[in-house]
């Protein structure tokens, strides 16, 4: 496995400015995508939203939580892109905005969760 060549940029003196600039912008973007995910409420939320959508009523049984502390994590998940509402009557709807959570919940099960 150490003999695997990692799929990672390779800095170099001679890069040119504008894919500084590119690689800038995606470490500022990989940063507050981790910010965003790194409190165990989100992690938790994002886990249960990996399969499939759920009311905050679902969320809130789920987790064992008031309906002001998951309130507060869905709003801070919304403000980041991660997660996205759907309104149904009086029930809010809430499911993943896109693919890069649930991959992020996939590495972290497979790095702390799993089995053996």
């Amino acid at each position: 496995m150490l003999d695997e060549k990692p799929n990672l940029p390779v800095f170099d003196k001679n890069m040119c400015a504008e894919d500084m600039d590119r690689m800038v912008a995606n470490a500022t973007a990989a940063a507050n995508f981790l910010k965003a995910i790194s409190h165990e409420g989100r992690l938790m939320i994002l886990c249960h939203l990996a399969t499939g959508e759920k009311t905050v009523t679902e969320l809130e049984e789920l987790l064992s939580a008031r309906q002001a502390a998951v309130s507060q994590q869905l709003s801070r998940l919304r403000l980041e892109g991660l997660v996205t509402p759907r309104r149904d009557g009086k029930a809010i709807y809430y499911s993943l905005a896109d693919d890069r959570p649930k991959k992020m919940m996939e590495v972290v099960y497979e790095m702390f969760c799993k089995e053996g």
